[in-house]
């Protein structure tokens, strides 16, 4: 009986001890590579640096607000940026909104204006009224021009109904209402940043579930695959009538142009948030995006661009920024980000800042890199 159990004692360690081998030597052979790591660790309030005088961009008779940019093939650099004349107040975003051209031997300016690119092309179009919430791509050789208009349907506004429009603030059954559920996306193309600019007949994008009532707010980025993903901000379905939730969601596309495809899953939701700005970062190989929510800015991300969540240094800025003087400036509004790389590697961030006092002006941050 001894000897049996001692047989069987013996056995049983020398299976233990052999799993065990087993498992170490599978741990020591695993390829690294196959152990998924996360790489979520950019953190963009720690990059952003003072600024100085000469990268604020202000102009005298418009409010200069969001802005985007490229590289043009004469090594400068090419600012297309929103304006709103100051003689119409800054809520004519909606009315009288434009895209300029402004060059730049640093994408940090100090910024020289060059032309007017882009407004509402009028009567029977359906980007009537204003050109706003702009991006500008190079992709596949072309630029592409991502722009919000709306119209005002069947009704021609008097000079004092589209003067309303452009001082009011919005309630669902004013005309200012009226024009904000007409706000769609379009985009403009060219061969060169200078133009001409092709323009279409229909807007690119409508809106559709998940999102309601509007689009606006677009961003692109090119997918590792060679495909296309945009966010857009429309408002959350089935809210009362006088309550506006905005939130984003992604669309697909493999060409610049479309067709592009609503995803059913949003990006946020059931949180006021807008001004979206979407990349893939090829070192990390995950998706960022920017937004501001009335207070903050924000950053998320995803593997997938279809599986959002909050970045680990999601927290980017309140509403403020520093001087290279030692200063901290509290801004009224911090609104519309993008970021602009080379490549690869983000260098400036841009905003329209809105101060306690009512002026703007566009902000370019510059990035440690």
């Amino acid at each position: 009986m001894k000897k049996n159990f001692k047989t069987r004692l013996a056995k049983t360690r020398n299976l233990v001890l052999g799993l065990s081998s087993a498992a170490l030597l599978m741990a020591c052979s695993a390829n690294p590579s196959d152990v998924k790591q996360d790489t979520d660790d950019f953190n963009l309030s720690g990059v952003m640096q003072p600024v100085a005088q000469e990268n604020i961009f202000y102009d005298k008779e418009f409010f200069n607000w969001g802005s985007s940019m490229v590289k043009g093939e004469d090594g400068k650099y090419h600012l297309f940026y929103a304006q709103m004349p100051r003689k119409h107040g800054f809520f004519s975003w909606l009315t009288d909104g434009r895209v300029s051209r402004a060059v730049s031997d640093s994408p940090t300016g100090p910024w020289k204006h060059v032309e007017v690119v882009m407004e509402g092309r009028g009567d029977g179009y359906w980007d009537q009224y204003t050109v706003h919430c702009h991006k500008i791509y190079k992709f596949e050789g072309k630029y592409y021009l991502y722009y919000m208009s709306t119209n005002s349907g069947d009704m021609d506004l008097t000079p004092e109904q589209l003067e309303e429009v452009r001082r009011s603030r919005w309630k669902p059954d004013n005309l200012r209402g009226m024009m904000r559920l007409n706000q769609r996306i379009g985009v403009a193309v060219a061969d060169s940043i200078e133009g001409p600019w092709q323009r279409f007949d229909k807007p690119l994008i409508e809106p559709e579930f998940p999102i309601a009532n509007i689009v606006n707010n677009t961003t692109v980025t090119q997918r590792p695959d060679g495909g296309y993903l945009m966010v857009v901000r429309g408002d959350q379905p089935d809210q009362p009538k006088n309550e506006i939730i905005r939130m984003q969601a992604v669309l697909l596309a493999d060409h610049p142009l479309g067709p592009w495809k609503m995803q059913e899953k949003p990006v946020i939701k059931d949180y006021n948030s807008e001004d979206p700005e979407v990349w893939y970062d090829a070192e990390r190989k995950r998706y960022y995006s920017l937004y501001h929510a009335f207070g903050y800015m924000g950053m998320i991300t995803s593997e997938d661009g279809l599986n959002w969540q909050r970045a680990k240094h999601y927290k980017v800025s309140d509403k403020s920024y520093k001087t290279t003087e030692g200063k901290t400036v509290k801004v009224h509004r911090y609104e519309r980000p993008t970021i602009y790389h080379e490549n690869g590697k983000p260098l400036v961030m841009t905003a329209g800042i809105k101060m306690p006092d009512g002026d703007t002006h566009s902000l370019f941050i510059p990035l440690k890199q």
